[in-house]
């Protein structure tokens, strides 16, 4: 599979929906297989929360795969052999698109604070930015899970014509309060952590030691992940070996692993870059600058194939099949799927065999890209 790094620079404003202008910016983007003549066999993925460009593919002299890799390459689900994929790193991530500790042109600084906030349909709006300076304008498919799933949603309302086809996993139509309190933990462990320094803290600061109100904040955002059965199958109520029943802080294999996670985490993703990202995903309304969500949906020309996991308490199947019951209503060309399964949120990105299995039929039997 051949796989391309590359950023995108931008000269041209970004007008964001909060009013604020992003001048100049870039976007870091990975490209999957070869782009043919006519520019017709392009697949956009998008990613959730803590991901990055690099969906697929082991770097040269790296171990760790992209985070799609059991589904994008040659002969995958997703077969680079046909397609070409483009995963492109979103606004305000800290993975080299632009973001809260990118310097502003004008001051050679890092934005900080000052940066703009950003939300999915910014996120979306930057994408069609690099789309266009590729030369690219319409596309087989949008595919994306989680806040990965909510940017496809964005684009089949915003941009009807531009897709043949929108697959979205364990998405919604709107982050409802259930979810912000998850993220709320993470928000308020970040900012009252005394290394944060209200923002002001140097670029690569927590490279070493991580941040710890960072750290804390993922473990809630971990646990709103998981499910209570994948837990009890996972760790079950081991004991960490080395620690004593009776010690105060012994430790159960479960908070060995949020431990262990976390802190990794902490170091390789930036605390702003998590605000910012989590306040996106807070805001994210389909029907925001439409009449309503019926309004919204109404719009989507595409085939849309949605699916949702009974497990997945951060985002719950109820909310998926709203839109489809809406789409259904209209007459519009749509699929919608609940996997039973308990992994929780994460199936849509750990739950691969499955997860293949659920890609193969819609490509074979239902979306005939």
């Amino acid at each position: 599979m051949k796989i391309e790094t590359k950023t995108a620079q931008f000269t041209s404003p970004l007008y964001l929906e909060s009013g604020r202008i992003l001048e100049p910016y870039e976007i870091t983007y990975e490209t999957y297989g070869e782009l043919n003549e006519d520019k017709s066999n392009v697949i956009l993925v998008c990613h959730a929360l803590s991901g990055s460009h690099h969906a697929a593919g082991v770097y040269e002299g790296e171990r760790k795969a992209g985070w799609w890799d059991g589904l994008i390459g040659d002969r995958k689900a997703i077969d680079t052999t046909q397609y070409f994929v483009i995963s492109t790193n979103v606004i305000g991530s800290c993975f080299g698109t632009s973001g809260p500790m990118s310097n502003n042109y004008a001051t050679q600084v890092p934005y900080r604070l000052k940066f703009p906030v950003v939300t999915v349909k910014d996120m979306v709006h930057a994408q069609m930015q690099l789309l266009s300076q590729l030369g690219i304008y319409h596309l087989r498919a949008i595919i994306g899970g989680s806040m990965g799933g909510m940017q496809a949603l964005q684009f089949a309302v915003d941009y009807p014509n531009l897709a043949d086809n929108i697959i979205s996993l364990a998405a919604t139509y709107a982050t409802r309060p259930w979810t912000m309190a998850f993220n709320k933990v993470a928000v308020e462990a970040i900012r009252r952590d005394p290394r944060f320094e209200h923002g002001n803290y140097e670029v690569d600061a927590f490279k070493e030691e991580g941040l710890d109100g960072l750290a804390i904040g993922r473990i809630a955002g971990h646990i709103s992940y998981l499910s209570p059965d994948s837990m009890d199958d996972k760790f079950g109520r081991n004991y960490v070996n080395n620690d004593g029943l009776f010690e105060l802080f012994g430790r159960y294999e479960v908070e060995r692993y949020m431990e262990y996670n976390t802190n990794n985490f902490s170091r390789n993703f930036d605390p702003l870059s998590y605000l910012y990202i989590v306040k996106a995903i807070n805001t994210f309304n389909l029907s925001r600058g439409y009449d309503s969500l019926e309004d919204a949906i109404s719009r989507i020309k595409a085939k849309v194939h949605m699916i949702s996991f009974t497990s997945d308490y951060l985002f719950f199947p109820s909310e998926m099949e709203h839109i489809a019951k809406m789409m259904k209503e209209n007459g519009q060309v749509h699929t919608y799927l609940e996997v039973e399964s308990n992994y929780g949120h994460d199936a849509f990105w750990l739950n691969l065999i499955n997860l293949k299995i659920i890609y193969e039929r819609f490509y074979n039997e239902r979306t005939e890209f």
